[in-house]
């Protein structure tokens, strides 16, 4: 979990936009943590067949589901220019239901439902500063996935800058998704 450039220094979207294509990076508070190396093989296979789950099961429906890369810009007001935003997250995967909220850079806003599945190095970001930050801009549903451990951590109902509700459970059988009635993971086809 590197962190980069300068960390006295706050940077921003605008600045993030400058930075070379072939280096993938994220801003939490404008300081921008370097998001590689690639992540390893079971990461992969587990954010696929999420993927190709809600993918199949939106099919047909409004709401869209993206796989990182895919930059998520979380502004401090509607109003916020893009060169100033200081949050700029690529989580692993999000369903954005609202179109108003893409454009062909990602996602300006909170989306619908976010799944991070933890990496070694980046477990504390997505456990603790990532579940904060999205709370705090109103990420409906957040889950985090381990794969390794076959634990699945949900939180809900973000209020107040925190969820009011979370459960950790075992990621087995089939788990519904609170935001988007009908649409059900199937645990067991993530082998």
């Amino acid at each position: 979990m590197g962190v980069a450039k300068s960390a006295a220094i706050s940077f921003t979207y605008g600045d993030y936009l400058q930075w070379a294509d072939d280096e993938r990076w994220e801003l939490l508070g404008g300081v921008p943590f370097n998001m590689s190396p690639a992540p390893g093989r079971r990461h992969q296979e587990v954010v696929g067949e999420l993927y190709r789950q809600l993918a199949d099961a939106l099919l047909g429906q409004s709401c869209r589901v993206y796989v990182a890369p895919f930059d998520l810009r979380l502004p401090a007001s509607a109003a916020e220019a893009d060169a100033t935003i200081v949050d700029v997250v690529q989580p692993d995967l999000l369903v954005v239901c609202d179109a108003a909220k893409l454009d062909e850079r990602g996602c300006r806003g909170a989306p619908d439902l976010i799944i991070e599945v933890i990496s070694p190095r980046s477990a504390a970001r997505d456990l603790v500063t990532k579940r904060d930050l999205y709370a705090r801009h109103g990420v409906p549903e957040y889950w985090v996935v381990h794969p390794t451990d076959g634990i699945l951590t949900l939180h809900r109902r973000p209020a107040e800058g925190r969820y009011m509700e979370t459960s950790v459970e075992e990621a087995t059988g089939h788990r519904a998704i609170g935001v988007l009635p009908g649409v059900v993971i199937d645990w067991g086809r993530l082998g």
